[in-house]
């Protein structure tokens, strides 16, 4: 059974930085595709960004391209996203999630597998 369990969430002010962490357990890690998403008190789960397997290919929303950075480390089975320039707007909480699969998907229902999320509160 694969477990993510995501860490790094906390309040910070409009213009600062946050790392989220997901480090996933139960099978072979470095084969699946993840991402990350958020979802916003009253608002549909969203896609923020995504890296294929190796790590070699990311894609990234619209709204955070420039600001955020997506990345893994196999070794340790984490993947990361590294966030910066933050505002008040990217308030949610933030889910990791896994493919059976290595390639990148933005689609939510593409990922088998999900974190319980950790919250993410930009103050302005």
């Amino acid at each position: 059974q694969v477990q993510l369990v995501e860490s790094g969430g906390g309040l910070v002010q409009a213009g600062g930085s946050l790392r989220l962490s997901c480090a996933a357990s139960g099978r072979p890690y470095s084969y699946a595709g993840m991402g990350w998403f958020r979802q916003a008190p009253g608002k549909a789960r969203e896609f923020v960004a995504a890296v294929g397997g190796s790590g070699g290919n990311t894609y990234y929303a619209d709204s955070v391209k420039g600001r955020f950075t997506i990345s893994r480390d196999n070794a340790k089975n984490t993947v990361y996203l590294q966030m910066n320039s933050l505002k008040p707007e990217d308030t949610a909480v933030y889910y990791c999630a896994s493919r059976n699969y290595a390639s990148i998907s933005r689609n939510l229902y593409d990922y088998t597998y999900w974190g319980r999320g950790t919250q993410v509160t930009v103050s302005s």
